[in-house]
Order: C-alpha cells, then structure tokens, then sequence
C-alpha cells in the first residue's frame, strides 16, 4: 500500500476539519431553526390576541410559512454547498501548501547538511528582527542557528586535527632523525644525544597528556570535589613548590592576601592547576629581573585572584585569541619553549567549571600582561 504524503495528510486535515465545521452548522441550523421561528410566531400571535376570529387562519399561515421557510432555507443551502467546498478545496490547498512548502525545504537543507554541506541555509522571507514571528520562521531561524554552530564545530575540528599534527610532527621529526643518525653512525650515542631524545619523548608525553586532560574537561568528564579552602594556605602551597623555578630564572616571585583568612568552596586541585598554569605561563615570558606575582581580594561576594607579570606582554591584537587552543602569539617561538598552547584553555574551561570568569590584559608589547580571575562564589571569613 503506497504511503501518503505529508502534503496529502495535511490537505485532509484541514479539508475534512472545515466540512466537519459546516455540518456541525447545518445541524445546527435544522435543530435550531423551528424554535426560533415558533418563538418570532407566537410573539406575533400576542400582538393579534384581539383578534380571536382570526385565530385559526394565522395558525394555518404559520404552518405554510414554516414549510416554504424551511424549503427555501434547504435550497439555500444545497446551492451554496458546492460553492462552499470549492473554497474549501482551495483554503485547505492553500495552508496545506504554506506549511509543507517551507518544511520540504527544511528536509532538503538538513540532507545537505548530512552530507557535509555544512554552509547550507534556508532563506527567510521576513525580518527576523520583528517582535513577532510565525513558528515557521521561528523554526527556520533555529536550524540555520544549529547549521551554523555545526559549521563553526566542524572548522574548529579541522583546525584541531591540523594542530594537533602540527605539534605532534616537530618532536617526531627530530626522534626519526637523531635515531636515523645513530643508526647511520652519523650521531654519536652520548649522554647529549639521549638526553635531546628524552626531551623530545616528554614534549609528546606532556602534550598528550594535555590533549587528553583538555577532551575530558571539554567534555565535562571531570567531577568537581569541592570543599572550603583558605587562600592563603593555598597560595603557600603554589609558592613552596614553584619558588625554586621562578628563582633559578632570577624573577622575582610574591603573593599578597587580604590579612583576614579568606575561604572559598572550591575544588583546590583544580584551582591549584589553573593558578599554576597561570604562573608557569607568566615565567616563561619573563626575563632575569623581572617579578610575578600572585594577589587575591574580596570584592561584595567573588573573590578576584591576579596573576601579574611585567615581562614581554601581548599584542591588543592577540588578546582575545589566548585562551584558544594551540594560539601562538609569538610563531617564532617552538613548542620547547612556549609549552603546549593547551594550558590556558584547559584553565578557562575549569574556571568556568566553577562559574566563574577569566580574563587578560596587557598594555602591549614589553609592557606586562595582567590575568583575572572571578569566582563569584559564597565567601566567608575566619579569623586565623
């Protein structure tokens, strides 16, 4: 058995919806028609009471007024129903057609969007500015955003796979040449060939340990373990761990709290690692001489955490690119010495994870860079 279209479906619909209508109303107007003309009669037999001698004739003239009341009224009706579902027929085409046109195309779309046709879209016959909008064009609106935010994923995918080999082929490219080398007899097995090779081995190791780190906080694979921390326990943590490297760079390294104790419900590892990637960050753009620092301050209910360097700075340019994934603001530099372009990423992710907000700033070039921190989370207070 053929299967009917939607079209067809609907055309039914409303066609059998609109005669249902009109034999509820020629129902209707037979159930309702001889009392209203018994109720009009008798109001006019009141009025001629008087004449008692005509009684019997006026009865006789209502019965025959009935009669050709009703014939007519039956007549009227089976000439005007031919004419009645003729515009019916065309009603019903018509919505049938304004309702299926524009989901047939919707269906055409969304076939060339499964096929890879990311950049396709349904034009909009209407200002979607206006405050009011059908629910057709509602629905348009909605699969161009979703078509859209698909395209948008589908560049960010490729461009993730492109970086992702772009990192992973320098490390290798070296591992295959220095072992070419020393089987050749061209390098010489010493402790600084071993060494470069083990370097190398911990570059990818660190990078996919990042890549994966970032998949499972993308994808919110992760549990916060939250509790209540102290700031400043927490910041002599970072600074008993960390000094020693911001001191062999000869940069000068300080944290400042509020004197009273802050404590604030959070996960500390996580925090922690975002602080520190914060500060590693900050290190590996300073010079000998310069300082980093590391400052946290109630304002109303967040706390606001900094981390602030006055070394090599960022470009205006570059400012709202950091926090995306592999982002170089300086492409002369190697992953060796610029870290895996993930670190930032991952730790907006995770301050978001907390609901709070990450920013940066730099005054420019050589001028220091400023991140912020804001944690717009229950605070309280203890006296240590």
């Amino acid at each position: 058995m053929k299967k009917i279209s939607f079209f067809w479906k609907l055309f039914l619909a409303v066609f059998f919806g609109i005669l249902l209508s009109l034999l509820a109303l020629m129902i209707g107007f037979r159930i309702t028609i001889p009392f209203a003309f018994s109720r009009h009669m008798m109001d006019m037999n009141m009025m001629m009471r008087d004449l008692s001698s005509m009684n019997m004739g006026m009865r006789m003239i209502d019965n025959e007024l009935y009669d050709v009341f009703l014939l007519t009224s039956t007549e009227a009706i089976w000439i005007a129903l031919p004419v009645v579902l003729l515009i019916s027929l065309l009603i019903s085409w018509g919505i049938s057609r304004i309702i299926e046109s524009p989901l047939q195309k919707m269906f055409l779309a969304a076939q060339d969007i499964a096929s890879g046709q990311y950049h396709r879209r349904i034009p909009l016959s209407m200002d979607v500015n206006k405050t009011k909008v059908d629910p057709i064009q509602k629905l348009a609106i909605g699969f161009n955003q979703m078509a859209a935010s698909l395209e948008e994923t589908e560049k960010m995918r490729q461009q993730l796979i492109g970086d992702i080999s772009h990192e992973l082929r320098t490390p290798l490219t070296t591992i295959k040449g220095s072992m070419e080398g020393l089987m050749d007899g061209v390098v010489q097995g010493n402790e600084q060939t071993y060494h470069q090779l083990y370097q190398e081995a911990d570059r990818l190791q660190r990078l996919v340990d990042d890549l994966q780190e970032l998949s499972r906080i993308e994808g919110g694979a992760y549990h916060l373990n939250k509790q209540w921390v102290s700031i400043l326990q927490l910041f002599q943590s970072i600074s008993k761990k960390y000094e020693n490297r911001f001191q062999e760079k000869q940069v000068h390294f300080s944290i400042t709290i509020p004197e009273s104790n802050i404590m604030i419900f959070v996960d500390p590892d996580r925090l922690e690692q975002v602080l520190v990637n914060l500060l590693m960050n900050a290190l590996q753009f300073t010079d000998p001489g310069d300082s980093v620092s590391l400052s946290a301050q109630q304002q109303s209910n967040q706390l606001k955490i900094q981390v602030q360097d006055n070394g090599s700075g960022i470009a205006e340019e570059h400012l709202p690119h950091i926090f995306t994934r592999f982002y170089r603001v300086d492409k002369s530099r190697s992953r060796q010495s610029g870290g895996s372009g993930i670190g930032l990423t991952i730790s907006k992710h995770l301050v978001e994870a907390h609901e709070g907000t990450i920013t940066v700033e730099s005054p420019g070039i050589g001028s220091g860079t400023t991140f912020t921190i804001r944690l717009p989370m229950e605070i309280k207070k203890e006296k240590e």
